[in-house]
Order: structure tokens, then sequence, then C-alpha cells
């Protein structure tokens, strides 16, 4: 049989004219760090997601940061996390001294278990730090019981894959005490880099604004007006970690545009589901109502007791071929890191190590062709039922 041969990349970039002039009139504008861009883009991203306020940073990363700071994780505070997730969400809690404190995932969603959470509170938890993967949202309701239940309990959200999503609560950004988004790249809306911390706390907002400037007593941009005077004050140790008028002004063009970017993603979602739901032994994680869902991954499960291929074989295949692939996650307790500091080992989060070994993540972005996403269904269909 002839080889199927063509290139899909895992990921592409959909920037519009319009939001290069907006970033083009930025630049222009003399003013190239946080100024009236990242102002008007914080007042439209926080009602966007239904928060009262928002606080506009250089990445997701920064704002896990910070709302740690802000809800006064000290030394020795235990921040329960998902072993399956990205190195920033424990890095953070190791960041600020606190103790990481790692529970499974699920099997469906592959989404934190709120039962393992339950277990792992103790007197000295202060935090837990639900992250939605893939866009979907995670068990709100069952975090915010926790937190009822708990009030000296921070409910801070990763969100790094959910925008824009929603939960029967309300949407993801509006929920928990503090949610932090990401921005990066290849996220369902980007910046280039960048990232956003929501709350309804203007505390915990006045305090992350103070954080991401050194702890200046007055942010940037009021210091350089014209009219202001050149005085400040540091009222803290803080962080670099503020957002340019460029990189908002890139946002304010990507979140004109969500709804458009967000349909795009659900009907390659759709798309893919109904393909593969007639291939044998993959099988799409389950990610709830597609309409509350950002779709930022698609991940497929591979059984290699039923396919012609294991997961490693199938990304491998789909290399050779010019399709991008990628994995979302290998877990924490997996690397190195955290084995040889905490001596975890792979039994420790038995069903995220299983669900490790058989996860993969396939192409899906804004501006994804119908042909691309037929190219990726056969090359994989072929892969595993050993036709091609």
């Amino acid at each position: 049989m002839e080889r199927l041969v063509t290139g899909v990349p895992y990921f592409r970039p959909n920037i519009s004219e319009e939001e290069i002039a907006l970033v083009e009139s930025s630049l222009r504008s003399g003013w190239l760090t946080s100024g009236p861009r990242v102002a008007e883009f914080e007042a439209a991203f926080a009602a966007q997601v239904g928060a009262k306020y928002a606080v506009a940073l250089n990445s997701c990363t920064a704002a896990l940061h910070l709302a740690l700071l802000a809800h006064e994780i000290a030394p020795g505070d235990e921040v329960i996390v998902p072993t399956l997730t990205f190195a920033a969400t424990a890095e953070v809690v190791l960041a600020v001294g606190g103790v990481p404190v790692l529970v499974d995932c699920r099997p469906d969603t592959l989404a934190m278990d709120f039962d393992a959470v339950r277990l792992a509170i103790t007197p000295r938890t202060r935090a837990v730090m639900p992250m939605h993967y893939g866009g979907s949202a995670a068990d709100m309701t069952s975090a915010m019981a926790i937190k009822a239940e708990n009030p000296q309990i921070a409910i801070i959200e990763d969100a790094a894959h959910a925008f824009p999503a929603s939960h029967e609560l309300g949407r993801i950004g509006s929920i928990g005490d503090s949610t932090c988004f990401s921005f990066y790249a290849n996220k369902t809306m980007t910046t280039g880099e960048g990232g956003m911390l929501t709350t309804d706390d203007s505390k915990i907002c006045d305090h992350v604004r103070r954080l991401s400037l050194h702890g200046l007593s007055r942010n940037a941009w009021s210091r350089f007006e014209t009219s202001s005077s050149w005085d400040y004050d540091i009222v803290e140790a803080g962080w670099k970690y503020n957002m340019t008028d460029a990189a908002a002004s890139l946002g304010l063009g990507q979140l004109g545009r969500a709804q458009e970017l967000a349909e795009s993603r659900r009907q390659i979602a759709l798309a893919y589901d109904e393909a593969f739901s007639a291939v044998p032994g993959v099988t799409p994680r389950s990610a709830g109502e597609i309409s509350a869902n950002a779709c930022h991954l698609y991940v497929v499960r591979v059984d290699p007791s039923i396919c012609a291929t294991d997961r490693t074989g199938l990304i491998e295949t789909l290399a050779d071929r010019d399709i991008g692939t990628s994995v979302h996650y290998r877990p924490l307790h997996m690397h190195s890191y955290y084995a040889k500091t905490r001596g975890y080992q792979p039994e420790d989060y038995p069903v995220a190590a299983q669900q490790f070994e058989q996860i993969v993540s396939l192409p899906i972005f804004p501006g994804m062709t119908d042909s691309e996403v037929e190219a990726v269904v056969k090359n994989v269909t072929d892969a595993v039922t050993g036709r091609g």
C-alpha cells in the first residue's frame, strides 16, 4: 500500500492581521512596558470570565507563584496538586517553601481525583490546586465543598488549559479563590508569553499586582505619567512578572476572537470523536460537554493489547509521516527530581502511571483544515490497525 506522507504540525499559531495591527499601534505609541493596553486587557479579560479583578503577568507560572504568596502559603505549608500536570504546578509550591502533596488522577478525565484530595488533607493543608486538564473543568463542585468545610484552604486553580471553559458553578476564572491562566504560544489564546490571575478579592488582586513589580507601592504606569510624582516605596520583596503593552495588544485581539477560536477547536474535537469511535483500541479521554470545554488538548489512549502498536510506536510512526504529537504529561512522581527527593515509585499513583503509558496528544488548533484532520485520523488508524 502506498504510504501516506503529509505534514501536520502539532500546533500552528492563528494570528490575524487585526492583531498584528494592534501590536504595531502599541509599539508606535511609545509605551513599551505595562501601560494602558495592559489595563484594558485586564478589564476585558475579567469581564469575559466573570471575575471582579484580573492582573496580567508574564506567565501562568508567575500567576501561580504570586497566588500562593498572596494567599500567604508559608514554608512547611502543604499544597495538594495533581501528579498528572506540568512542572510549574508543583514547582511554585517549592518556590515558596511549601510542600507539594501529590494526588492521583481520574482514569476517565485525567483530572485531579477529589476522593484522593480528601484523603490527603491534613492540619497543614493550606491550598488545593485543581488543574483543568486539557481544557475541561475539574470537579469544582468537590473543590468548593472542601473549601466550605475547610475555610482555611485556598482553592487556586491552574487554568493554563482552560480559557474559555465553564462549569456548572460558573465560568472558569470566577469560581475559586484565585485562577491562573496561560497565554503561551500554543494555548487557546496567546500573547506569545503571558498569563493572567483572576480573583474576586481586592486584597489578593492588590497584593499580586504589587508583587509583580518588585513590591513597589505604585505601579510603573502611574509612576512615569507626566502628572505623577517620581516617588515610590518598596513595601515588600517582589519580582518582575508584569506583562508588556505589546503582549496585551495581541491579547486584546485574541480575546475578541475567543469564541471563534474555541469553536474551531470544538469542531475538530467532534470530528476526532466521531472518527475514533470506529477505531478499536483508541479511546479519547472523557472531556465532558463540548460547549463547556476549551479543547486545548485532544488526548487519546492507545491500548497495546488491542492495537498493532503501543503509544510510543504510534508517536514514532506519526513523526515519520511529519505529523506532530505530544504527551501531557509524564506524571510528576515519575520525574527523577521527585523520585530522588521524595522517594516516589511509579506505583505510588497507579492511575496516572498506567494512563501515562497510553496517552498521546494529537494536533488540534484553530485553522486546522479538514484535510489535516483527515490525515491525522487516517495515519493514526493505519498505525494502530497495522494497515500502514
